[in-house]
């Protein structure tokens, strides 16, 4: 299957189309993380295993695919019967003779398998009958859970690789930057830099050479959008990355991910084997005299190398530290040459761009932040997983809608957003936009798309305490700053929530979190006090509280809470009596229980633990 031109790559795609039709019979698994964790590998195999008997019978031609993240990862293992769209959920290898017995064979639904809506308690048969699935629009994902990762026909039977070789063989490098800078796209990474003013910055910038990274070291607890599309759709990473380096002029790049993500790396290095064993990748790609290699570079975990000077260093093997903000990659990069970094979900949308066109781009999101933005949400949410909205889509939209509001019908306290140095936004935020520019006006930030959200079962102190921990511990310790001044804002978030802060602790916590956002290297540091400078504009009461009462609302901080059964609303149920781990909880089953103080941990066991809420903190 070499391609060597664009007639060459019509003749291919057309066979792919024609091999894969979009009404095409097929099962398709997820396998996911979140699936491949509950066994979906498995119920994918007793499927193929059911179904070749059933094909030795000429009974079905229906093939099994084990395709990437489908999103929904509450439900899954996760099983969708195309064209059709019917969708399974907690499927076990043991239903595979069933289902393929009653919805194979004799088309009927097993109604046990289907979702059912929450509140309206109605089944669901299609997956886009779903509100999880019903309120996105997925362009980023838009192979994700829909592909064989590791077909490259099935790639381009869906029209991969229809933007790159219309960048190459129909378009001029400047004409593919204009296009880009037109759409808006804005990297996806978290910043939000305009894309395309990158791209035209490092063609105007002197050097011998010019260099093409792809950052996949998603390191922000919470997340894993990356994770999804380098594993579900690999392809598109590459396609983006050939249009990058053909409009700025590169012949060099690199994909760098986590060490963490093996899975994502065997995807990527048998999508580059693919794509340059059909002609796509290595030298007079197309017949156009442009020639790129791509390269694999693994990341050894560390946070700080998620950001793009630190990054450069770590793929030419020094230690990955940043450098100081005033050298410009664009300009001084990867060994010290013209460099364009962007993320996997930005190079997953660019051949949708060139494709379909920079207006369409623009169509879809707000005017200064266009198209869509991939999210993962977690949390207390009902629907935990992968989606896929419009910028501009409310918070309260994606929480309450797509998310399906809060578990244990609990109330809303904040979402966080931005990763580890985002902001936690209240109850009062939900009407906003997600964009890049009202999530930062707001305290907080896009990120790369974590988004966790909380009920009032979460300390807010405690919140901050435990992201100030993380960066604290991913800090390389480069400059002061940041290396001791996060550590000093953590110490006195733990003063706080030991009970031991004073009336001015709040005063000096504000002082030296500005002074770390203006001092710091990098944006690691310098965004690092996001955390607790968020919860203290939003819930400066609840720090009050901790400080002036001794007491945590939440009841997480353990020396602040005592934990006591209601009377009036136990059951006798005994799930406390089976969570304590000490012997502190005391009664008899179906009658009262009640927490013995002197034997308590307040380790919060029981009040987790208990089904109805007969347990409070005070």
């Amino acid at each position: 299957m070499r391609i060597t031109s664009a007639r060459d790559y019509r003749t291919i795609a057309e066979r792919a189309l024609a091999a894969y039709p979009p009404d095409r019979q097929r099962i398709l698994v997820c396998a996911g993380t979140g699936c491949m964790a509950r066994g979906s590998l498995a119920v994918a195999e007793a499927l193929r295993a059911e179904l070749g008997a059933r094909r030795a019978k000429a009974e079905v031609t229906l093939a099994v695919d084990a395709v990437g993240c489908h999103g929904f990862c509450e439900i899954g293992p996760l099983v969708v019967f195309q064209p059709r769209g019917l969708l399974y959920r907690r499927v076990k290898s043991r239903d595979a003779a069933e289902i393929v017995k009653k919805t194979v064979v004799s088309g009927d639904v097993i109604a046990r398998l289907l979702y059912q809506d929450p509140n309206t308690k109605q089944k669901r048969e299609r997956y886009q009958d779903i509100d999880f699935y019903r309120h996105q629009t997925h362009l980023a994902l838009r192979n994700v859970g829909r592909i064989d990762p590791t077909s490259l026909e099935q790639f381009l039977a869906r029209g991969g690789y229809a933007g790159a070789v219309k960048a190459l063989t129909e378009m001029k490098p400047d004409e593919i930057i204009a296009c880009v800078e037109h759409s808006g796209l804005r990297g996806r990474g978290g910043g939000g830099f305009p894309t395309g003013r990158k791209w035209r910055s490092c063609v105007r910038a002197k050097g011998e050479k010019r260099y093409i990274l792809c950052n996949g070291d998603e390191g922000d607890p919470g997340a894993f959008m990356d994770c999804s599309i380098m594993e579900g759709d690999p392809h598109s990473v590459i396609e983006g990355m050939i249009v990058g380096a053909f409009a700025i002029g590169a012949h060099q790049g690199w994909l760098y991910v986590r060490e963490e993500y093996p899975r994502a790396q065997q995807r990527l290095v048998g999508a580059i084997a693919q794509a340059r064993e059909a002609g796509l990748l290595g030298d007079d790609i197309l017949g156009t005299g442009f020639s790129l290699e791509l390269k694999l570079a693994r990341g050894a975990g560390a946070f700080v190398c998620g950001e793009s000077t630190a990054l450069m260093r770590s793929v030419a093997g020094e230690i990955g530290e940043p450098r100081a903000k005033y050298v410009r990659s664009v300009e001084r990069g990867l060994f010290d040459q013209p460099t364009v970094l962007n993320n996997v979900e930005t190079y997953a949308c660019v051949p949708e761009i060139v494709t379909r066109g920079a207006d369409w781009f623009r169509s879809i999101g707000t005017e200064k932040s266009t198209g869509t933005k991939a999210f993962c949400l977690v949390g207390k949410v009902r629907n935990t997983g992968l989606i896929e909205v419009p910028m501009g889509t409310s918070l309260r939209r994606i929480v309450f809608d797509i998310g399906g509001g809060m578990q244990k019908g609990r109330k809303f306290k904040a979402v966080q957003t931005g990763g580890p140095s985002g902001g936690c936004l209240p109850e009062s935020c939900l009407g906003e936009p997600v964009d890049f520019d009202t999530l930062t006006a707001k305290g907080s930030m896009m990120g790369s798309g974590g988004m966790i959200v909380m009920d009032e079962r979460t300390c807010m102190v405690d919140v901050a305490r435990y992201f100030l921990g993380f960066l604290m511990e991913e800090s390389c310790g480069k400059c002061v700053p940041c290396r001791e001044g996060v550590r000093q804002l953590h110490g006195m978030l733990t003063e706080i929530c030991e009970g031991r802060g004073d009336e001015k602790i709040i005063g000096r916590i504000e002082s030296l979190g500005r002074a770390v956002q203006e001092a710091s290297l990098c944006g690691l540091g310098k965004s690092a006090p996001n955390p607790v400078l968020a919860t203290l504009s939003y819930f400066r009461d609840e720090y009050e509280k901790h400080i002036r009462e001794r007491k945590c609302p939440a009841g997480v901080c353990k020396a602040l809470v005592t934990f006591r059964v209601v009377p009036e609303q136990c059951d006798g149920c005994a799930a406390c009596e089976k969570a304590c781990a000490f012997g502190a909880v005391v009664g008899e089953r179906k009658k009262l229980y009640e927490i013995v103080q002197d034997k308590c941990t307040r380790c919060g066991a029981c009040f987790t633990a208990c089904p109805i809420d007969a347990i409070v903190a005070e």
